[in-house]
């Protein structure tokens, strides 16, 4: 790594010196034959210092022009002069040009002092040249300058920024012997470090005991504080800032924004309310961003009308929303598919001036795709481009799902390759966005192609990606193939995850190759990849599907001892079979085991089949067997409410505005619902289906005993 940088240098330094020195060659020249030529000193050198002073720099080459027309003054400038424009292109982060110019003064005859060595230091850290830095700090120690927190500083900054704690605590510890005493920067540095990479225990202990030892500034506050809301403690973020102000430290707009931030994020909204009320007693004036924390998440929980109010406050108080603001919005209407709303705050945003960005319109495209309008999606596209709004791969490919999803998989391959001619590059979203519209559209000669044209570009190194094509094989029949591709995972470096195992364990039940089934089911624990509930379901119910009965009960009593359920159609599976087997006591007991709420259903079915044969007809018997359905489905939501309320499961900080994940459509609308096995579902046991019913539809009444919404 070094050898390599300084070879970088080197070249960058030889193209900047063989300039630098035509141009002061020719500059001394033309001197020589006019002495006037030379500028005078102060009245050039003083807009330099209020350019570096001011951070004015158009951009390094304005830099570069500065400081060659320094090296052409005469007498030179001083090395505080250089050291301020050295510094102005250390902060554009024009590392190598820093390290090239230094070298370039010491020609010239100019020594570097120590703030030019810090600087030297700083640009090494940076370029992850650490025993660079290291060694231009043993050079200020060899100069014998006095000792200074700085030098110190950048490089404890320098092991931070390598994640190199330990190292930073040696450094500090060391050069205290020196007489190098460390300051609040240097805590605070280190500090920060730790709570990036989530170490704010660590980050609290030492602060703990930097307290005795300096006195802590607000930063070291506000790193902490923000840490613990990051971490979800925002109970022991509010203790801390009630601590801190004890100590005569008071908060600022940084110390608010991370604890209103910390509150949203746990649901704790009028705790939220009560800092914003306390910033204006305070008189600390919420910024954009502080408005911009609560709109956000009041949109992300589906709270739009407090969002609203929210939003026009800001207003209200003088500060204008920005574009995160409208996006904010702008994504809260679409999750709650108010569209026109949507929309309406697009043109509201125009109005007052704010130029919408890629992520306004991508938010927008993303909602109309989801509800299937897939030409005002397009519209907005062409919007987008006609205002200079370029697309990025986000929007593409939520453009090419929106086609697939209305099986227009031609639309979404002429989309793809428009991408690549405008110079979008797909990523792996992308293969993988097109390659499940392809297969569920039925296309998987078109997904085969669309994969090997991925994998010549390497970029198809990604399970999900082969996950999709697997099923999309196995669901037209085209398991030889389906099962060489999941065979070779392992020889292209993939470990199939659960999803991937139980494609193929779907795929094989239905073809009924269940021994080969059987046998992948049982290495998924070995690989170290357990069966979930998912997995089993599936195996269970293509056992039962070719009345392997005896193995099937066996998974379901080892699911049952997992804390797994049956889903819907495990559980209809078996009331067929035990419609079927009335006499099976072990099959009754079994069942009554592994779903005990049935013993009342099962009881009243074993009745009427054994005792009332004469009832036993099958108008009778279908309306019992569907009213004990309706009751499994009904005892599966009591049974997971129950288990959470004993377990005091039901430990949710926040509610989360959920898409749905089935989608049915129907004769005059769309039935969606949500995965029941969701935490915020399981917490009230309750499973949630939304209709859409489409003008003069109508929805036909059902019952169901199953606790609903």
């Amino acid at each position: 790594m070094g050898t390599l940088l300084r070879s970088s240098h080197t070249c960058f330094r030889s193209h900047c010196y063989s300039t630098l020195t035509a141009a002061t060659t020719t500059s001394i020249a033309s001197a020589k034959k006019n002495p006037n030529h030379y500028l005078n000193q102060n009245h050039f050198l003083e807009p330099v210092r209020d350019q570096c002073k001011s951070r004015s720099f158009r951009n390094v080459d304005h830099a570069l022009d500065l400081f060659d027309k320094m090296l052409h003054t005469r007498p030179l400038p001083s090395i505080y002069d250089f050291n301020h424009v050295l510094a102005g292109i250390a902060r554009m982060k024009h590392y190598p040009v820093v390290i090239s110019l230094v070298k370039r003064i010491e020609s010239f005859g100019i020594s570097p002092n120590v703030c030019t060595l810090t600087i030297l230091i700083n640009c090494f850290c940076h370029l992850n040249c650490l025993d660079f830095g290291f060694s231009v700090f043993a050079t200020i120690l060899k100069l014998g300058y006095p000792p200074n927190s700085i030098p110190l500083n950048t490089l404890v900054k320098g092991l931070c920024l390598q994640g190199n704690i330990a190292g930073a605590v040696k450094l500090v510890e060391d050069m205290e012997k020196k007489g190098y005493q460390p300051d609040a920067f240097t805590c605070g540095t280190i500090l920060n470090a730790l709570c990036k990479i989530g170490k704010t225990d660590m980050a609290i202990g030492l602060l703990r005991k930097l307290e005795g030892d300096f006195e802590l500034d607000l930063t070291a506050y506000n790193t902490i504080i923000d840490s613990l809301c990051k971490d979800r403690l925002v109970t022991e973020a509010l203790n801390f800032l009630t601590e801190m102000m004890s100590k005569g430290i008071q908060p600022d707009l940084i110390t608010y924004n991370s604890l209103i931030q910390g509150l949203c994020n746990c649901g704790r909204w009028r705790e939220a309310n009560t800092l914003l009320n306390e910033m204006a007693q305070r008189k600390i004036v919420p910024g954009v961003w502080t408005f911009n924390i609560l709109v956000d998440a009041f949109c992300k929980e589906g709270m739009l009308i407090e969002a609203k109010i929210v939003f026009d406050k800001m207003i209200q108080r003088g500060i204008e929303p920005d574009v995160v603001s409208y996006n904010s919005l702008i994504d809260g209407y679409c999750l709650q598919n108010k569209l026109k709303d949507a929309i309406d705050a697009l043109n509201m945003m125009v109005e007052r001036g704010c130029s919408p960005n890629v992520v306004s319109y991508s938010t927008l495209i993303n909602g109309f795709c989801k509800n299937k309008r897939i030409g005002e999606a397009m519209n907005l596209f062409n919007e987008m481009s006609n205002k200079g709004v370029t697309p990025n791969v986000v929007t593409y490919n939520t453009l090419i799902g929106g086609f697939c999803r209305v099986e227009r998989h031609k639309a979404a391959l002429e989309l793809f390759h428009k991408m690549q001619a405008c110079g979008q590059l797909p990523n792996p979203q992308t293969y993988a966005v097109l390659l499940d519209g392809l297969c569920k559209n039925g296309q998987v000669v078109e997904a085969i192609k669309v994969f090997l044209e991925m994998e010549d570009k390497t970029l198809g190194n990604n399970i999900v990606i082969y996950s999709i094509l697997i099923d999309g094989l196995c669901n037209v029949g085209n398991l030889t193939v389906a099962r060489e591709l999941f065979y070779s995972l392992s020889a292209k470096g993939l470990q199939p995850n659960v999803q991937t195992y139980t494609i193929m364990l779907k795929g094989l039940c239905k073809e009924g190759l269940l021994e080969e089934a059987s046998e992948i089911f049982e290495k998924m624990d070995g690989s170290g990849c357990s069966p979930d509930d998912r997995a089993y379901n599936t195996i269970i119910q293509g056992l039962l599907q070719h009345n392997r009965t005896s193995k099937a009960m066996k998974y379901l009593e080892i699911m049952d001892d997992k804390g797994f359920s049956a889903n819907a159609t495990t559980a209809s599976m078996l009331v067929d079979l035990l419609s079927a087997n009335p006499a099976d006591k072990a099959l009754q007991e079994l069942l009554i085991k592994t779903l005990p709420h049935l013993r009342v259903a099962a009881s009243l079915l074993n009745y009427y089949l054994t005792k009332k044969p004469a009832m036993a007809k099958p108008i009778l018997l279908y309306t019992s067997l569907c009213f004990l359905v309706l009751f499994i489905n009904g005892c599966l939501a009591y049974r997971q409410w129950q288990q959470q309320q004993e377990f005091n499961q039901c430990q949710l900080d926040s509610l989360d505005a959920l898409e749905p994940n089935n989608s049915i459509e129907a004769e005059a609308g769309v039935i969606e619902s949500w995965d029941p096995n969701d935490e915020q579902f399981q917490c009230d046991g309750v499973a949630v289906v939304r209709n859409a019913i489409e003008p003069n539809g109508l929805l036909l009444p059902q019952y169901t005993n199953a606790w609903s919404m």
